[in-house]
């Protein structure tokens, strides 16, 4: 199924009223979730009708694996958390300050992240399912490039699982924001991210490798 029944000739005035639609329907998502966003709801949130948002975008479908798709990358827009440049444990420790704020700033309550739309589709939508999990293998990518160039740099121990340690990482983000979500309380995104940086940290040159005593 196509995103959009003319990906690419858009011109920029199309650009801009299929962003609309996006961002609206990304507000959307966050306040009421997947199932809870109508078409309707989106089209008169972003002011076009019926006749241009199918223009767009052939379904609901279509649409929210869009939203999948502007989340993915917005890990790598200024303002937010960035995953692009973790290349020294300043900015392993930056980023996971950055991501704790944002949770604060938000009062620890939900947002249409990759993580909420996982929730909801991962087991109904399998196109949107491989999407999500996309977007999560670019940012674990991103991930590992920055802790590649410390390990080439001598930062890291030779022969350093960075594979493991992406995922590691990765995960204490995507579960710490969860469960902070649910109890409505920072902590739980502040352990598993000062865990994640502290076993990171274990495998820097010179420090005693795990499980050593």
């Amino acid at each position: 199924m196509t995103e959009t029944a003319k990906p690419r000739r858009l011109t920029p005035k199309g650009q801009a009223t299929r962003n609309r639609i996006i961002e609206a329907a990304t507000e959307l998502v966050a306040r009421h979730g997947v199932a809870g966003t109508g078409i309707d709801e989106v089209r008169a949130a972003a002011g076009v009708s019926g006749s241009q948002l199918y223009h767009y975008f052939d379904s609901k479908q279509a649409l929210i694996r869009a939203v999948i798709t502007r989340q993915a990358d917005a890990a790598l827009d200024a303002g937010e958390p960035r995953i692009g440049a973790l290349d020294s444990f300043e900015a392993l420790r930056a980023w996971a300050d950055a991501a704790i704020e944002r949770q604060l700033e938000n009062e620890c309550r939900g947002d249409c992240s990759l993580g909420s739309l996982a929730g909801e589709l991962s087991t109904s939508d399998e196109e949107s399912r491989t999407d999500i999990a996309d977007g999560f293998l670019r940012w674990k990518d991103l991930i590992l490039n920055g802790l590649r160039a410390m390990r080439d740099r001598g930062e890291l121990r030779a022969g350093t699982d960075l594979d493991e340690l992406s995922f590691a990482l990765l995960t204490a983000l995507q579960g710490g924001v969860l469960l902070s979500q649910t109890i409505r309380h920072i902590q739980p995104l502040e352990a598993s991210m000062n865990a994640a940086l502290a076993y990171i940290r274990s495998f820097a040159t010179g420090a005693r490798p795990p499980g050593s005593g």
